[in-house]
């Protein structure tokens, strides 16, 4: 059987999503708790791969198990064995074809700045003090909406072959001026592309960066134009469509 888990971390003290060697990871971490409960080994499927530092407030994953799982027993054993920056809300059975990566339909981010420092909010947020106009950075939201090659803002080699996403909402929020936060949502997301976009939008504000010169960013797809990959702590998966 195919069971889906649904759950949220912050990704302060992980080095990401997905396991790797000499490295804690929420996946890794996780898994153990589940095969300590289960008294089986499970291979955990990830809606997606988190950096360093970046926090979930939805995450998916899969897992095929070979009898039925007791649900509700489950999940308060998870609750009770998982570290506190890691909790599961939900763990069900979904049908054989569900894939926690391929099945989305869209994810959604948010990038959370500090224009004041915040004892409470320094660990999911980034400050950045220098003046920014705020009319550039959502003018500059518009270019990026629609369906685009996004290679100017992706590391390395893109999954799937391609650069091309759909950006379905791209906006800022401004109405807490001491806390300013971009909304993004696509069909698919680049490796590092929502702190490179923030990146590039700092530029924007700054008055470094044009408006016509971020769209032409866009159309040529030149990372080395693009802005720097700001910290990880302000990034937060926040929901995912399927």
């Amino acid at each position: 059987m195919r069971y889906r888990l649904d759950l949220q971390y912050d990704g302060t003290n992980y080095h990401g999503w997905q396991i790797q060697p000499n490295a804690l990871t929420v996946e890794e971490v996780t898994e153990k708790a589940l095969h300590t409960i289960l008294r089986e080994p499970v291979d955990l499927i990830g809606c997606g791969r988190t950096d360093t530092g970046v926090h979930a407030k939805a995450f998916t994953a899969h897992f095929d198990f070979p009898s039925e799982i007791q649900q509700e027993k489950t999940l308060h054993s998870l609750l009770s064995i998982l570290p506190n920056d890691i909790v599961v809300h939900d763990i069900k059975p979904v049908e054989e074809d569900f894939h926690a990566r391929f099945s989305a339909s869209s994810r959604s981010y948010e990038y959370h700045i500090l224009r004041k420092p915040d004892a409470f909010k320094r660990h999911h947020s980034w400050y950045y003090n220098q003046e920014l106009n705020k009319e550039k950075l959502a003018e500059s939201c518009i270019d990026l909406r629609g369906e685009h090659e996004f290679k100017a803002f992706c590391k390395g080699e893109p999954s799937g072959g391609h650069y091309r996403c759909e950006m379905f909402k791209a906006e800022w929020e401004f109405s807490d001026p001491n806390h300013w936060v971009l909304h993004l949502t696509a069909n698919r997301f680049l490796r590092n592309m929502v702190r490179a976009i923030v990146g590039t939008q700092i530029l924007v504000g700054k008055g470094q960066m044009s408006i016509e010169e971020h769209r032409q960013l866009i159309e040529t797809g030149d990372r080395t134009q693009a802005g720097i990959s700001v910290p990880a702590c302000g990034l937060h998966l926040t929901k995912i469509e399927y």
